[in-house]
């Protein structure tokens, strides 16, 4: 997302963030310094700091302290990564191989909680006690909603509400919490305040509904990740859950259903049938509504160029292909 025409006016902030997030403290362990820039480094979006960057812009806030708040973002979203590959057994994760590949689990959950805890080191470095209320209250919906998934058992989320709910908590929320930095570091009026949250859980209910789309018809060099990762962990995401709501016992998805783990032929038979299917088209108007949604809720927003960038970015979002 770095090199898009539309975030060229936030590039140098970008280059502040990049340096802030490998400048760790000296006492830290060089294996966990070592692991941060490999996982910084490995060609994140970078949506998050993105929409803090333009969000400040916006709203006229100071832009010192929302590099550290862009920083934090990203820093809260690189640790949850960690964590989230750990719990799913994965191995790759943006063509290279995770931490619990290569690390035992505790220090790999060890390392997890480091990020976590520099991720709010940095967001109190903005001094603004709202923001740092609204980063704890978001890690807490996050891990609220990976302890929902864990505990409710294999294949949660045969309901579209749940699977919302779900991409809300690991996704949306965090975007959200982006897109409001801004506004809560210039003290905005709640209305504004508002909007701009609203705008970044539409965002990311759209951003997360493609990504679940492109697990079906992108590649494993361009994902990063092999196809078919959500099926292969049992996780129905909305192109499985609308072939379901067409056909309830599709024999194909419900082999998945029936295994655990499903093996490497039956998780390919049902990625070649929804990828073939309607529910690919169906899944991405749902996210373009989102991605409406996202772009209605500026609308009572004075216009200027880093405004505009957050249009661009929501349409964007639904026609990206990686």
């Amino acid at each position: 997302m770095k090199n898009l025409p539309f975030l060229e006016l936030v590039r140098d902030d970008l280059s502040r963030v990049e340096a802030l997030l490998h400048d760790g403290p000296q006492e830290q362990h060089n294996a966990v310094r070592v692991a941060l820039d490999h996982l910084i480094g490995g060609g994140g979006k970078r949506l998050r700091p993105a929409l803090v960057l333009l969000s400040t812009h916006i709203c006229g806030a100071n832009l010192d302290r929302a590099i550290f708040a862009a920083a934090g973002a990203e820093m809260l979203h690189t640790a949850t990564l960690i964590h989230d590959d750990l719990v799913d057994g994965s191995l790759i994760r943006r063509g290279m191989e995770t931490l619990n590949a290569r690390w035992s689990p505790g220090a790999t959950v060890l390392t997890g909680d480091y990020v976590f805890a520099r991720a709010a080191y940095l967001i109190a470095r903005t001094d603004n006690v709202r923001l740092v209320r609204r980063f704890a209250e978001t890690l807490m919906v996050i891990c609220n909603g990976e302890i929902k998934q864990m505990l409710d058992g294999h294949h949660c989320g045969f309901s579209r509400r749940e699977y919302e709910e779900r991409i809300f908590a690991k996704t949306a929320s965090l975007v959200a919490l982006s897109a409001e930095a801004g506004p809560i570091l210039a003290e905005a009026e709640e209305e504004v305040v508002g909007a701009l949250r609203l705008y970044g859980e539409n965002l990311g209910m759209a951003f997360q509904i493609v990504d679940d789309v492109l697990d079906f018809v992108s590649d494993e060099e361009t994902l990063g990740k092999p196809i078919g990762s959500d099926l292969r962990q049992g996780l129905l995401t909305l192109p499985v859950l609308l072939v379901l709501e067409e056909e309830p016992a599709h024999p194909v998805i419900n082999r998945v259903l029936e295994h655990n783990p499903p093996t490497q032929q039956v998780v390919q038979d049902a990625v070649q049938l929804v990828a073939a299917s309607p529910t690919i088209e169906q899944a991405l108007d749902v996210a373009r509504e989102y991605a409406e949604q996202a772009t209605a809720a500026l609308g009572g927003l004075p216009h200027s160029p880093y405004l505009q960038a957050l249009y661009d970015l929501a349409e964007f979002t639904v026609r990206r292909r990686f």
